[in-house]
C-alpha cells in the first residue's frame, strides 16, 4: 500500500508585521555594497543555512573575499530557543539556549540586528545606515503603517523595530512547519522504511550512536516540540580546525565560543556549583536542532564539514581514527592545549575507547543519514513546477525494533 501523500498544512494568514519582516528579511538593498540580504544566508532550500556562494564552510559577506570565522547557524525552529542559561542537571553543568553559536543574545529580534552590522556580513556603518536605506524602500510606507508615521525619525528606536519584524517573521511556520515525513511519522500519517527505522533506533541507542542524548527525540509524544532534536546546550565535540578560514591562518588564532572573541565570558549564575570555573566551557558551542540538517552545505561551528556522511563518521570513529581527523599527531586541533580537557568524552559514543572500533559500521551509518533525511520539511513547489511523483510503498514496521520506547526526555532546566 503506497505511503500517504506529504501535505503541508495551508499557511496561516500572517500579520502585517510578519509581512513586513518578510520584506525586510528578503531586501537584498540593505548591505554595504548592496545585493545580500538575511535570506541569502537563510535559504529554505540550504535547510535555512546558505553559505552565499562560498566554498570553505563559512560565509561570504557582502563584500569580496570577507570571509566570516563560522558557518551559518540556521534559523528553522530557533524561535524555541531558550534564553541562555546554565543547566545543572545529575550534578553535570551545561550551558544552553540563546542565539548564535555562543548563545550570546537571548532573543531573535537581538539575533536579527547582528548581520546587519558585522563587517564580514552585510557591513553596515551602523543603524541609522540600515534605516535610512529602508526609509528609501518600497516599502516604507508599510513601516509607517504597522509602527506609526514618525517611526523613521529615531533611526536606533527604528532600528530596533527591524529587528522585530524580522523575529516576527521568523517565528512564523515557514521557519518551524514541522511538515518532514518523520513529523507525518510520529502523527500516524506515514511509515519508515526498514532502513530509516534502523537508521532512528541507532540514532537513541545509548550504546551505538546515543545522537538522541543531546538531539532529544521522542517519536511516541504527540506534540512536535518533544521532537526538537535539540537539547539548546553548549559542547565542545572536538571539531577538527576548518584550515580554510582566513583568520586560522594565524596559529594563535582560536574560536573559544562561550569565552569569544566574539563575546565576553559570562558569569556563572547562583545554580552552579562552586568549584565550577567559567574555564571549563571555553569552546563549547551551540548545539543546533537537526532538523533540515541533510540540506545543508556546511556543518559543525566552522564549517570543517561539506557532508553530513563525514559528520556521522566523525562521531563514530573520533576515538578509534584520531589521525583521519586531526592528522599524524592525532589530537584535536582547534582548542588549545589548556582547553582539551573540555572536550566531551564522558558519553557515547565519545567515551568509548580507541581499541574497540569506530562506533558504528558503514552500514549503520548508512542507516542514520537515511533516519536525518526524514527531517527535512516539505518545500512548497516552485511556481510551475510538476507535482512530485507518489511516494513508493513502504513497508510498516515497529519503529523500535527490539527496544523498548525511550522515555519522554528530560525538561531542560531554565
Amino acid at each position: 500500500m503506497p505511503a500517504p501523500k506529504l501535505v503541508n498544512p495551508p499557511a496561516p494568514t500572517r500579520s502585517a508585521l510578519q509581512e513586513l519582516g518578510e520584506k525586510i528579511f528578503n531586501d537584498t538593498n540593505l548591505s554595504e555594497p548592496r545585493g545580500t540580504a538575511c535570506a541569502s544566508c537563510h535559504s529554505a532550500a540550504t535547510g535555512f543555512a546558505n553559505l552565499n556562494g562560498s566554498r570553505i564552510g563559512v560565509p561570504l559577506g557582502s563584500r569580496p573575499n570577507a570571509f566570516g570565522t563560522r558557518a551559518v547557524i540556521h534559523n528553522s525552529y530557533s524561535s524555541f530557543t531558550p534564553a541562555f542559561s546554565f543547566r545543572v542537571r545529575d550534578g553535570d553543568v551545561d550551558p544552553m539556549g540563546g542565539l548564535f553559536w555562543d548563545g550570546r543574545v537571548d532573543t531573535l529580534a537581538q539575533q536579527a540586528q547582528g548581520p546587519f552590522l558585522a563587517a564580514l556580513e552585510m557591513n553596515n556603518k551602523d543603524a541609522a545606515s540600515v534605516v535610512a536605506k529602508i526609509a528609501a524602500s518600497n516599502y516604507a510606507g508599510q513601516m509607517s503603517a504597522v509602527f506609526g508615521a514618525d517611526v523613521f525619525k529615531d533611526s536606533t528606536k527604528a532600528f530596533g523595530r527591524v529587528a522585530d519584524a524580522i523575529a516576527a517573521f521568523e517565528a512564523t511556520n515557514k521557519f518551524q512547519s514541522f511538515s518532514s515525513r518523520y513529523d507525518q511519522f510520529v502523527a500516524g500519517k506515514a511509515q519508515l522504511t526498514p532502513t530509516e527505522t534502523s537508521g532512528m533506533n541507532l540514532f537513541m541507542d545509548p550504546k551505538k550512536g546515543n545522537c538522541a542524548s543531546c538531539h532529544t527525540m521522542n517519536p511516541k509524544a504527540s506534540g512536535p516540540t518533544d521532537n526538537l532534536f535539540t537539547d539548546f546546550g553548549h559542547y565542545a565535540s572536538g571539531i577538527p580546525r576548518n584550515k580554510s578560514i582566513p583568520a586560522n591562518a594565524n596559529p594563535s588564532y582560536f574560536d573559544l565560543g562561550l569565552c569569544g572573541p566574539q563575546r565576553t565570558r559570562p558569569a556563572l549564575s547562583a545554580n552552579v556549583p562552586a568549584g565550577v570555573s567559567v574555564e571549563k566551557f571555553c569552546g563549547t558551542f551551540k548545539m543546533p536542532s537537526l532538523r533540515n540538517v541533510a540540506q545543508r552545505q556546511a556543518f559543525m561551528h566552522n564549517g570543517f564539514f561539506n557532508n553530513l556522511r563525514d559528520v556521522v563518521s566523525f562521531y563514530a570513529s573520533r576515538n578509534s581514527d584520531p589521525k583521519r581527523w586531526y592528522g599524524s599527531a592525532g589530537v584535536p586541533n582547534d582548542l588549545p592545549a589548556a582547553y582539551l580537557a573540555n572536550i566531551v568524552s564522558d558519553r557515547a559514543p565519545f567515551d568509548r575507547a580507541a581499541s574497540a572500533g569506530p562506533a558504528l559500521t558503514e552500514r549503520e551509518i548508512d542507516d542514520v543519514l537515511a533516519f536525518l533525511k526524514t527531517l527535512s520539511d516539505q518545500l512548497p513547489p516552485a511556481p510551475g513546477a510538476a507535482p512530485p511523483a507518489p511516494a513508493p510503498a513502504q513497508v510498516a514496521m515497529n519503529p523500535f525494533g527490539s527496544m523498548p520506547p525511550p522515555p519522554p526526555p528530560k525538561p531542560a532546566a531554565r
